[in-house]
């Protein structure tokens, strides 16, 4: 594993039920790094802004941002945005994980900077391989930035 492990995973999901499947599955694969979630848009702008300024936030910022489209308020597309346009947050990968699998949504995610874009899948089952491909390729086999 390479020096992401003590780095955390940022989960901007709006679904408590959708971030506890996706906490367990992290669990299952044995993750040690910390899996955060924020609720909405703005409140990952605000934590990713202000990282290690508030009590209980991390001191560092993420490995890697798992990032749903659909959210009220500030949707998934205004903070990938943002982070794509903030040097301090840019070289953070960005996987848009949602259940749209529409193609202007893929198109313009990558347009505007996404590392990855994964649908959520139906069952757990598959939602624990996608969380293990996760785990693999952006946690164990990719060299991430320090």
């Amino acid at each position: 594993m390479n020096t992401t492990a003590i780095k955390p995973i940022l989960i901007v999901e709006d679904s408590a039920e959708d971030f506890t499947a996706l906490g367990r599955a992290f669990r299952k694969h044995a993750l040690q790094n910390p899996v955060l979630r924020c609720e909405d848009g703005e409140q990952a702008l605000e934590y990713l802004r202000g990282h290690g300024r508030k009590v209980g936030w991390p001191q560092v910022l993420p490995a890697i941002i798992l990032l749903d489209l659909n959210m009220p308020g500030l949707d998934g597309r205004d903070v990938l945005a943002a982070i794509k346009q903030d040097e301090h947050l840019q070289a953070i990968p960005v996987v848009i994980f949602t259940t749209s699998a529409n193609a202007k949504d893929i198109s313009s995610c990558y347009q505007l900077g996404a590392n990855s874009y994964l649908t959520k899948p139906i069952g757990y089952a598959e939602l624990e391989e996608k969380v293990r491909l996760i785990v693999h390729y952006w946690l164990e086999a990719s060299e991430l930035p320090a």
